[in-house]
């Protein structure tokens, strides 16, 4: 007889089904896929290559389970160098991209119920990590400048009179998913005063911080912290790949040995060794290279939006990452059109519902990433997507 799995679900555990393929459109505005054209194939092979012949024994035993080492040597020299963030090798824990760091956070962090505090609308894929957590989201209002500072201390305030006191607040804070919006240093400088006056922890989600197209850099919440309460996630997918699924994350020493507790599994050491020696030889040169490739994609779609939608639409101005972030009026819903839009007319993109903390906010949101098409298709998408949001009513 087969045996009924019904009643040994652990608690928590959605009836949800396996995510189905989804339908890409040509003039793809919905993924945040770096310039796939500029994509270094021949360097990451002689990097592999390289990586190899200097470690011949490297792929033959199990990785540290902290991460390659090398790799993790670098990144203390490049988080020094670029964020002001001053950790050695021991302090640096690799992961399955930023999300396994994101996830184990989450791991050390939370009970069932625990209040975490977010933008009102932030990457979903941290969203979903959150809800995996059984976390209670709360989002907090931010304007072109980013979190407001004074909504952010009433909301931490409200939750600590309810008995639930947030565990930690979760900041893009450079070039945000989705918004775009890059907090400026007298922000950075009032959340922080604002998380240490609570007792609150702040996660930096730093993963963007190289894409920066024009404009003066920020230092890092890590960097300006005094009282070790900041942990600093980053990764390796918008400067090299997605598909290489490298990212980090460093920390006050007490909590990243209560990190390595709970990680699962090990980096590929196959990939972490191509990031390491393609890194030390290649990557800031690439990344001058793919900021300019991305700097003209963006003019490309911000021209395009000016031209197709007028004053019918209000939308972000981004100095670097892959998102622009489109405002409609306030009594448009967009969802419906979103899972037609790739059918219809060839054209993806996300709607705002995706980046909200409890999926129902953001329908007259969308967000746009430029990162993927070339300039004249992304003038083409963008003119496409204008005729049908016409067509529908909504501009």
């Amino acid at each position: 007889m087969a045996i009924k799995f019904n009643h040994l679900y652990a608690n928590g555990i959605l009836p949800s089904s396996r995510p189905k393929q989804v339908s890409r459109g040509k003039y793809d505005f919905a993924v945040a896929y770096p310039d796939p054209k500029s994509f270094p194939t021949d360097e990451i092979i002689s990097s592999l290559k390289d990586a190899i012949k200097a470690n011949p024994d490297y792929l033959a035993i199990y990785p540290p389970q902290q991460g390659n080492a090398l790799l993790r040597d670098y990144i203390s020299h490049k988080i020094d160098r670029d964020r002001s963030i001053k950790v050695n090798s021991d302090q640096i824990i690799l992961g399955n991209g930023s999300g396994q760091s994101i996830d184990m956070i989450c791991s050390v962090l939370l009970n069932a119920g625990d209040a975490v505090i977010t933008d009102q609308y932030v990457y979903g894929g941290t969203l979903n990590t959150l809800r995996r957590h059984s976390a209670k989201i709360i989002g907090v209002k931010s304007d072109e400048y980013g979190m407001d500072p004074e909504n952010l201390s009433h909301t931490i305030s409200k939750l600590s009179q309810q008995g639930t006191p947030p565990k930690f607040l979760y900041l893009i804070p450079t070039f945000q998913n989705p918004q775009g919006w890059t907090l400026p240093l007298d922000r950075r400088q009032e959340i922080l005063k604002v998380c240490n006056e609570f007792g609150v922890p702040i996660l930096e989600d730093d993963c963007y911080f190289d894409n920066r197209y024009e404009g003066e850099p920020v230092t890092s919440i890590y960097d300006l912290d005094q009282e070790n309460s900041v942990i600093y996630v980053g990764s390796f997918s918008k400067t090299i790949a997605p598909g290489m699924s490298v990212g980090y994350m460093t920390g006050p020493n007490e909590f990243l040995d209560r990190a390595m507790f709970v990680k699962s599994g090990r980096v590929s050491e196959f990939a972490a060794m191509a990031v390491y020696q393609y890194s030390v030889n290649y990557l800031d040169q690439h990344i001058s290279e793919i900021n300019e490739i991305q700097k003209n994609k963006r003019d490309a779609m911000l021209s395009a939006l000016g031209e197709n939608f007028g004053n019918k639409a209000k939308w972000s101005h981004p100095e670097g990452g892959l998102y622009i972030w489109v405002e409609f009026d306030d009594q448009v819903d967009i969802t419906e059109l979103h899972q037609n839009s790739v059918n219809d007319i060839d054209v993806g993109f996300h709607p705002g519902t995706n980046y909200s903390p409890d999926g129902i906010d953001g329908k007259h949101f969308i967000r746009l990433c430029y990162g993927f098409n070339q300039p004249d298709e992304i003038k083409e998408g963008i003119s496409k997507l204008g005729d049908y949001l016409a067509k529908k009513g909504v501009i």
